[in-house]
């Protein structure tokens, strides 16, 4: 039996082709058709459910070099986007990001490479949309 995934248009951001999360968002944006993404991962998870320059009906997110992305986009990087979120979060919201940063910064809990996975995983196969539904190929 065929994948479903088989006859979707597929995207393909490289892994080699940035060094940092705001490489990261300029890669995923190229892909976009209208649409620069900035790096808010709610508005990635918006653009994720359509509307916002990614195939409607469906689409394969081929993400090359992942390995090095999950590298990349680490515990330091996840520190670094924690410290960025501090200075603009609500206060009712510091104590909460204030903990992730210390586990970040002992190589502790989700990295931003991870919460991205998830964020895409959240709109895969098994996420229950009908329209619009992509597939991530981490290689």
């Amino acid at each position: 039996m065929a994948d479903r995934s088989d006859d979707l248009p597929v995207l393909t951001i490289d892994g080699a082709c940035f060094s940092d999360f705001d490489g990261f968002a300029r890669e995923f944006s190229r892909l976009l058709d209208g649409y620069t993404w900035r790096g808010n991962l709610d508005a990635f998870n918006d653009i994720l459910g359509g509307g916002f320059g990614t195939p409607d009906n469906g689409w394969v997110l081929r993400w090359l070099n992942s390995e090095l992305s999950r590298s990349v986009l680490g515990y330091e990087a996840t520190a670094r986007r924690l410290q960025q979120l501090l200075r603009t979060c609500h206060p009712s919201n510091r104590q909460a990001i204030q903990a992730q940063l210390v586990r970040a910064k002992r190589g502790e809990g989700v990295t931003l490479f991870d919460e991205i996975v998830e964020i895409i995983r959240d709109h895969g196969p098994d996420s229950g949309e009908t329209k619009g539904c992509m597939h991530l190929e981490l290689l």
